[in-house]
């Protein structure tokens, strides 16, 4: 894997935008080079120049689903990124001995962050600013935890009932990682709220937005978070699963970027999120709330389930 990622390494800069939508035709269809320039361009938005997220992701998913891209402009600065970056890199691509879980690559990826270039978290919090569907986060109080008993409280086939529902039949927690553990407090004021805050709703734009809990659906919506509001980890999150789909199983590696690029224009086309006041949304149904503020759930071409009935079939 070293010679690899060496060679993915060295084509980790600014990227020529005309040649990128090129490429990612080419990837699509296999051609390993141009994967390689994919995910180099795609390292260097997420890990260097977080200004510049938008528009590499942007022009990667309307090539590859045939949209016009939007006229976009790469000036943006950048950092340089620190050799220890890339030795936790590398052990991250690895994984673990019995492979990640979605716990654990969240985990994983988050921890990229410390190794980044010390200038990278004033550059990431302008582009969080600078993002219209972040809403002005800078200047919102970090909210509260959620309620579980005031979700419990309210109508059967209410928002509320249906998140509780998925939370207890799933095992999952409220907030996905203790926000406190993490050290989001610590951040800037836009990411500090931002990642708080999609921490909280990430199960409500599931339901909302209807993405399902599969492998597929997780890697889709983060695509999704990432054109409504540039969220950073979820660019990291995509890179890193690309990555990982080029250096060992390559021929998959169009079906991620089909799916990716698939939520990014649902994404780009929903209304912003981040604006809804969803604690006064708690007590309206699903479909209510998808005709009140103009949500179509996400219809993707590939089956929700694809990667787990691929490794069911796998000897």
């Amino acid at each position: 894997m070293a010679g690899e990622l060496q060679n993915i390494r060295e084509l980790t800069c600014e990227p020529d935008l005309t040649q990128l939508a090129s490429a990612t035709g080419l990837a699509a269809r296999g051609d390993s080079a141009a994967q390689a320039e994919i995910c180099g361009a795609m390292l260097w938005a997420s890990f260097a120049a977080p200004g510049a997220i938008p528009g590499v992701f942007s022009t990667i998913c309307s090539a590859q689903t045939g949209r016009p891209a939007r006229e976009v402009k790469l000036d943006v600065p950048a950092v340089i990124i620190p050799e220890v970056f890339w030795r936790i890199f590398e052990d991250t691509l690895t994984g673990p001995e019995g492979g990640y879980d979605a716990t654990s690559i969240t985990v994983a990826v988050a921890s990229l962050g410390a190794a980044l270039d010390g200038g990278y978290a004033a550059l990431s919090e302008q582009a969080a600013m600078d993002h219209p569907g972040a809403d002005r986060a800078e200047l919102k109080p970090i909210p509260p935890m959620i309620s579980l008993a005031e979700l419990g409280g309210l109508p059967d086939g209410s928002l509320a009932r249906e998140l509780l529902s998925m939370w207890v039949d799933n095992g999952f927690d409220p907030e996905v990682l203790d926000r406190d553990a993490i050290g989001l407090g610590t951040l800037s004021p836009a990411l500090s709220y931002l990642n708080t805050r999609i921490l909280q709703m990430h199960d409500v734009w599931h339901l909302v937005a209807g993405y399902q809990t599969t492998s597929l659906h997780e890697m889709a919506i983060s695509a999704f978070q990432l054109a409504q509001f540039g969220h950073n980890y979820s660019a990291m999150f995509l890179t890193t699963v690309c990555t990982m789909s080029h250096l060992r199983q390559p021929q998959g590696f169009g079906l991620l970027l089909q799916n990716l690029s698939e939520a990014w224009h649902h994404g780009a086309q929903c209304p912003p999120l981040m604006a809804v006041d969803w604690e006064q949304e708690w007590s309206q149904d699903i479909k209510s709330l998808r005709r009140k503020l103009g949500i179509e759930p996400f219809a993707g071409s590939l089956p929700a389930d694809l990667l787990e009935q691929l490794a069911a079939a796998s000897p």
